[in-house]
């Protein structure tokens, strides 16, 4: 793997401890482990997170992403002292995780506060082809003197969410003066968590065990010697009472019995096996970017590695989390970003995992339509914020007012309903990318039927016509307003295609059907003014203007509420992130070329970006608009949101959606990628520092590569049936490969 494909921290940085730890984070779609360091800091948050595990601290709280009992802190001691990079002096030190192999690794050699310098080297990996396991381990070499070693490590079940507790004690135990094992229960919900833990080092080493305070431990000693390295090797497994199948009955003998299967292979055997399985997946799904800069191969390894780790393919009962498995920002919960920005990657690459995503959705068809029964609509209301049960999870309140001392009301629950629409987008998306008419006859026509009913019972009379009222848009600044563009043209397409879907599959419901003929009839959809721009609600350009300079300087910081009050920005031309821009992504032939780039400048202008949904939107919109120069700086944005200089951008975890966005955008901006009717077109805008961009997709159930340059276009098909292809307006049957010459 080439250098500029790892991701490297080279200098231990107290102010950024928390943004690496999500960085360079570990997993496999089932569990998610932060690169946390094995010593303890006072400011570092360790994590480990299982998908689908939540729990509620107390009845009245949204539930959390339980943060589990961690296994791979350590206490080091040498001759007495303390192993910190805080103490002593850090002579040499260099962090990285090889995103190919799936590998954290840290290197330096300390020199202790009596002067003698020992080598450490800390592994570990999280595995792709099992998981249910992880592993570490740890390289001491003392350089200049023998020295007494003392490494005190285990099960560490102190672990909290931001102070709150998750988890009690069931059992722990030591068997065969060898297994670790430790059972816990969720407080509310339930769970069954069992880990277990060995490790193996010298047989000169003493060992030892002991249980107290919430914590199983072994002690190793060991005497070092000059030149000589001493290597301690940890084996892990997890497994919960959610896991399906023969080893899910019994999560304590499974934990037990996966670790006396793995752990006698030794680390570098287990490695070597998930690594492989790190190979194919980046043979079928890397994207390859020849730039004249390689920070953009980087940051689009990162986003897909990530994407990949944080998606539960395993289990349709489980979604993604806006933070993934990568720290504990806005609980874990799940939210329209998984529909909109992360599901398509595996739409294009592995279509069952987008399948499984958008099942989870179907299996809580239910409690969809409970909350729009509560709200006094009809058919399926889904949660703003979701977690396992499939309840709405969005918090009530916001964070108290230090001026105020009183609490803001979080409106997104009762308003920002586009998440209905979203879904049924997500599910036409999938149909229209596979042709599944299996999924389509019952998952996806009940998530239609149902999301069509609550916007036909969503919509009020209003001047002869049916309005949407009372809404939050896709910009979040602007609240509680009538007819936002977006919402209404998402709701119309989501009756528009249950409507077509029912007719296509022969689904009769006379009455739902002569509803949802008459709210196409008469749904107000905003059209542009004179001046071409497309009013984002009934208000919005009405309203005053403010020199946004200062605020876009600092963008994500939401920097204007510490001068305006939130009543106050709403009542002003302000967007936190894109809104009709976002509408025009997802509908690029809706309105002329004209009057999509009029909106993208007028917006943008109004446009904070403080969402880091917001950039990568508006790179693909630019890009389609010809705009080449701004669509390759908004998407360098786009990929600095979590890489950037800001040591505090991710403490709390990824930003996920943006993730997803960055491969969005080379896919739908840049290759300008688009399927109607069964027609794969493809108009490419490649960025004018960018040689080559080679794309791999799945698309109508054939496997392909794309290859554009500023000179070719190279279409080479691998698996599947002949496609229709339309390039730059030519039409071409694909058979195996196509190239043309621009």
């Amino acid at each position: 793997m080439k250098r500029n494909q790892v991701i490297y921290d080279n200098q231990f940085d107290l102010h950024a401890i928390n943004k690496y730890a999500s960085l360079m984070t570990l997993g496999n779609g089932y569990l998610g482990q932060r690169g946390t360091f094995e010593e303890d800091y006072f400011e570092q948050t360790r994590g480990m997170y299982v998908a689908g595990i939540y729990n509620k601290a107390s009845v009245n709280e949204p539930s959390d992403l339980v943060n589990m009992p961690d296994l791979l802190g350590m206490k080091i001691e040498i001759d007495g002292e303390i192993f910190s990079m805080m103490s002593g002096e850090i002579v040499s030190y260099q962090r990285s995780l090889n995103l190919e192999t799936g590998e954290l690794k840290r290197e330096l050699t300390w020199k202790s506060n009596q002067g003698s310098r020992f080598q450490f080297v800390f592994q570990r990996f999280v595995a792709k082809d099992n998981l249910h396991l992880l592993a570490s381990r740890m390289t001491v070499t003392s350089l200049d003197t023998n020295a007494a070693l003392k490494i005190i490590t285990g099960i560490n079940a102190q672990q909290t969410n931001f102070g709150k507790q998750h988890v009690l004690e069931d059992k722990v135990r030591v068997i065969d003066e060898e297994v670790m094992l430790g059972v816990y229960k969720t407080t509310e919900s339930g769970h069954t968590i069992a880990l277990a833990v060995s490790c193996q080092c010298s047989a000169s080493s003493d060992v030892s065990f002991a249980a107290k305070n919430r914590q199983l431990l072994t002690t190793i000693r060991h005497d070092l010697e000059i030149q000589t390295p001493f290597m301690v090797e940890k084996f892990a497994t997890v497994f919960t009472s959610l896991d399906q199948g023969e080893a899910g009955q019994d999560p304590e003998a499974a934990s037990i019995q996966e670790l006396k299967v793995n752990a006698p292979y030794g680390y570098d055997a287990l490695l070597e096996k998930s690594a492989l399985k790190w190979q194919e997946f980046w043979k079928e799904k890397r994207v390859q970017i020849t730039s004249a800069n390689p920070f953009d191969q980087l940051a689009m390894d990162f986003a897909i590695y990530h994407i990949e780790i944080m998606t539960p393919g395993h289990d349709e009962r489980f979604s993604i989390g806006a933070k993934g498995l990568t720290g504990e920002g806005y609980k874990g919960h799940v939210f329209w970003d998984t529909e909109i920005f992360l599901a398509p990657f595996h739409l294009f690459t592995n279509p069952e995992k987008a399948k499984k995503l958008l099942t989870y959705r179907y299996l809580h068809l239910q409690q969809a339509k409970e909350k729009a029964e509560r709200n006094g609509y009809e058919g399926a209301l889904f949660p703003w914020e979701s977690a396992y049960s499939g309840e709405e999870e969005t918090p009530e309140f916001a964070a108290i007012n230090i001026r105020t001392g009183k609490r803001q009301k979080v409106a997104s629950a009762i308003a920002e309903h586009h998440i209905v629409a979203d879904i049924a987008y997500a599910v036409i998306q999938y149909y229209q990318t596979t042709l599944d008419e299996e999924f389509m006859k019952k998952e996806g026509l009940a998530l239609l039927k149902e999301t069509a009913r609550f916007w036909i019972s969503r919509a009020v009379e209003e001047n002869g016509q049916l309005s949407i009222k009372n809404v939050i848009g896709p910009d979040e600044y602007t609240e509680h307003i009538d007819n936002n563009a977006y919402t209404n043209y998402m709701a119309y397409y989501n009756v528009e295609q249950a409507l077509y879907f029912m007719e296509k599959l022969k689904d009769v419901d006379d009455v739902l059907q002569e509803k949802g003929r008459t709210f196409l009839n008469r749904l107000y959809l905003p059209k542009p003014n004179e001046q071409f721009i497309l009013p984002q609600d009934d208000t919005f350009l009405s309203k005053p203007e403010i020199d946004l300079s200062k605020y876009k300087k600092n963008q994500g910081s939401q920097g204007i509420l510490l001068d305006h009050s939130r009543a106050e920005v709403n009542e002003m031309q302000i967007l936190k992130q894109a809104d009709v821009v976002m509408l025009l992504y997802l509908f690029p032939e809706l309105f002329s070329s004209d009057v999509t780039a009029k909106n993208l400048h007028y917006y943008e202008e109004h446009t904070i970006h403080d969402s880091s949904l917001s950039k990568a939107i508006h790179a693909i919109v630019a890009a389609r608009c010809d705009e080449s120069e701004a669509a390759y700086r908004f998407f360098q944005e786009a990929c600095l949101i979590d890489l950037g200089p800001n040591p505090h951008s991710s403490d709390e975890g990824l930003h996920a959606a943006s993730l997803g966005a960055i491969w969005l955008t080379a896919m739908f901006g840049f290759a300008n990628l688009s399927l109607k009717d069964n027609r794969i077109k493809l108009n490419p805008k490649l960025p004018e520092n960018w040689a080559e961009l080679v794309i791999p997709v799945t698309l109508l159930g054939s496997r392909l590569e794309i290859k554009l340059t500023h000179e070719k276009i190279i279409v080479s098909k691998y698996l599947g049936p002949e496609l229709l292809l339309e390039i730059n307006g030519t039409e071409y049957y694909l058979t195996d490969k196509i190239e043309v010459t621009l």
